[in-house]
């Protein structure tokens, strides 16, 4: 009997609201501690209901939000609700009139509610219409634009992502051909993107998190054996070894149940002879490190070696800090291994100084077996790119397309909400007749051509589009708070423009200043006051796009009116030139919270003359340090901005840095005893300077 007692009085309790247990005594009697009799006091709210006219409202309800506590109105209009002080937020609802809705103070407990008549705007059904320049049921698929768009995580709730926090993020990616077709993995996605041209990406759902706040797979390593894809995370502690033939299932069956080795930031080459080696390691005080493992069940059958470890008082580039300018805080972090086989030779790379910094790269060792003993390459880091909208491109991976053409997939640096906010990028990359491995970022935050396009040279691939929407006019719809317009083209991704709502009513226009022949438009989203954690399968983007020569009559350019796809990064490549002054972009749907851009970025091009070649162009570098240079140099006129290139050989000018708004740069990213070569040019939206000529220092 003390049994039914006892149920029958946790039942009752499951019907308290859960606010009361915040003031709630807790009791214990015998063996049962789980009672909780609730010490909240009561609350009485009366009052009368009319409409606008004072007239009485017979049978409108009155309810708690989210709560089964309600009544109906008498014929007087007069009510009586009783609930807990807890219970503010007050619902009223009668036919043909405004829902009532709002939250009381503890005074209000005699009341009087009018209510409006009911004017309701139903929600518009979107039909796409295809224009000339955009038809979204058939995109053009020749270019693509960094940072890459695919549906990127957000961050589970965990302490990284507490309450009002809520971000995307992903890094540490590989990519591999399978079937013909390139898949992406990268760190917590709960899945990863398959393509068949690097432009148009499709997420394929395989999630291996087991608990709301853990990580899905850190930092994952795949690598492919016959019709089979191998696939594994990053731990300290083990985790399985995934196979599956039929990847865009999303299903996998467990190779191995744990792994042996404490691999963190793992990589698994499978080499032209079929054995296996491992590489793994991050740390800022132990190196990366290599051995061969068993393809029958992935256990060591090696020593272990250390492949390389940092140098930053050798390498400036390996230095900590946003500008390798911070010796103080924490020694720098090597991660991220890779390998690459290219004519018989072997290498290995590497991520350093930190994912959280601008200056994140990927240099490489050249060996000549899959364990060494390996050496540092001359041009270091191999992959490099501190300027830019996009910023940041380490722990990554060199994958060759269908073509045989190489391409560097990294890390992207964001770092606005949390230091490991981040994003993805993919930048053409190759070998030189040297042995060279290299990767051209000049402008690869620039429409590029992709792996449809079967072009060797990677500095061929920046189709020669420049960036007209740089700190131009900008109108907006609204803002909230301190997130102005202005943000929206000021070529950081790092600042955004924020509306009050992410709803249709919401709308920006741009003034290009002139006349442009715009190629192409990227749509940067960002997510602000989002309240989306981990991943969710409805998340979408739907806007439109208008063009006007004078300001004043609008034409349709692009419609995304009915997307159903997740597009933080929506880079729309038009079927052909369009010539106009305006833009408007339109907001009929965001994936969550309010609307925010952190870049509406426009290429083309006008038809002004080239930019003149710099002027007084020079670099010098620390006597002291030499892994420090001040580069300067006369402002051009008609430039938004400057590649600086540098290289150890003059036909060797691999990296590059772009720098817009000043005419000076600080770089710290030298390696102490080898000799370099500069050159400069200048960007502006007709074009590029030619080269200006080349300083050795």
């Amino acid at each position: 009997m003390a049994r039914f007692f006892n149920a029958i009085f946790f039942i009752c309790l499951c019907l308290i609201p859960t606010n009361t247990f915040a003031q709630a005594a807790k009791v214990v009697k015998g063996q049962i501690s789980n009672y909780y009799i609730p010490t909240t006091h009561e609350r009485i709210i009366k009052g009368i209901v009319t409409d606008s006219q004072g007239h009485p409202l017979d049978g409108a309800t009155v309810m708690f939000f989210a709560s089964p506590i309600h009544c109906n109105t008498d014929i007087e209009g007069r009510f009586e609700l009783k609930g807990s002080d807890g219970d503010r937020h007050l619902y009223v609802y009668y036919p043909q009139k405004k829902l009532y809705n709002k939250t009381l103070q503890l005074a209000d407990n005699d009341i009087h509610i009018r209510l409006e008549d009911e004017n309701r705007i139903l929600p518009k059904r979107y039909q796409t219409l295809a224009t000339r320049w955009y038809d979204m049921n058939k995109p053009s698929n020749r270019t693509f634009c960094n940072p890459v768009n695919i549906s990127y995580n957000f961050e589970p709730y965990n302490n990284n992502s507490k309450e009002g926090n809520s971000f995307r993020s992903t890094a540490d990616p590989m990519a591999l051909v399978y079937k013909n077709e390139y898949y992406l993995f990268s760190t917590n996605q709960g899945g990863y993107n398959c393509s068949k041209d690097l432009v148009n990406w499709k997420f394929i759902p395989a999630s291996f998190q087991r608990k709301p706040t853990d990580d899905d797979l850190c930092a994952p390593a795949a690598f492919v054996s016959g019709d089979t894809l191998f696939y594994v995370g990053c731990t300290y502690e083990g985790l399985p070894v995934w196979y599956t033939t039929q990847p865009k299932s999303g299903r996998f069956k467990r190779y191995v149940e744990k792994t042996v080795l404490p691999a963190w930031d793992p990589y698994i080459f499978r080499d032209d002879d079929g054995r296996l080696y491992l590489y793994y390691g991050s740390s800022n005080e132990y190196p990366i490190k290599g051995v061969e493992i068993d393809t029958r069940d992935f256990y060591p059958i090696s020593k272990i070696k250390n492949m390389l470890l940092l140098h930053p008082k050798e390498h400036g580039w390996e230095r900590f800090g946003m500008n390798n300018d911070d010796s103080l805080t924490l020694a720098p972090f090597v991660e991220g291994a890779f390998m690459t086989k290219h004519q018989g030779k072997y290498y290995l790379q590497y991520g350093a100084p930190g994912t959280e910094f601008k200056v994140y790269g990927d240099g490489v060792y050249v060996g000549n077996s899959p364990l060494g003993p390996f050496t540092y390459q001359k041009h270091n880091p191999m992959s490099y790119k501190p300027g830019g909208y996009v910023q940041g491109s380490g722990h990554g991976g060199t994958f060759a397309d269908l073509s045989g053409n190489y391409w560097h997939v990294s890390t992207c640096m964001l770092s606005l909400k949390y230091k490991f906010e981040r994003r993805i990028g993919i930048y053409p990359a190759a070998f030189d007749k040297d042995g060279i491995m290299y990767s051209s970022s000049a402008f690869g935050d620039y429409p590029t051509y992709s792996a449809v396009d079967d072009i060797k040279d990677p500095t061929q691939r920046f189709t020669g589009w420049m960036l007209l929407s740089y700190n131009k006019p900008i109108e907006v719809s609204s803002t909230d708070s301190i997130f102005e317009g202005r943000y929206a083209d000021d070529e950081s991704m790092r600042t955004y423009w924020a509306a009050k709502t992410g709803g249709p009513e919401e709308w920006l226009k741009m003034d290009l200043g002139k006349i442009e022949t715009v190629r192409a438009i990227q749509i940067n989203y960002y997510d602000h006051h989002a309240d989306q954690y981990n991943r969710a399968m409805d998340l979408y983007h739907q806007y439109r796009i208008y063009h006007s020569i004078d300001g004043i009559h609008w034409e349709l350019v692009v419609d995304k009116s009915n997307n159903d796809k997740d597009v933080p990064h929506d880079y729309i490549e038009l079927n052909e030139p369009l010539q106009t002054r305006y833009l408007k972009f339109e907001n009929i749907h965001v994936a969550s919270g309010q609307l925010a851009l952190s870049g509406f970025r426009v290429f083309g091009n006008d038809k002004d003359k080239l930019p003149l070649p710099i002027k007084k162009f020079n670099v010098v570098r620390d006597k002291k340090d030499p892994r420090n240079a001040m580069i300067t140099w006369q402002k051009s006129l008609k430039a938004y901005g400057y590649n600086i290139y540098y290289g150890i050989a003059p036909d060797k000018l691999y990296n590059s840095i772009t720098v817009l708004g000043t005419e000076k740069y600080d770089f710290r990213g030298l390696d102490k005893e080898t000799t370099y070569y500069f050159a400069i040019e200048a960007l502006s939206e007709s074009g590029r300077s030619p080269l200006s000529g080349i300083i050795r220092r």
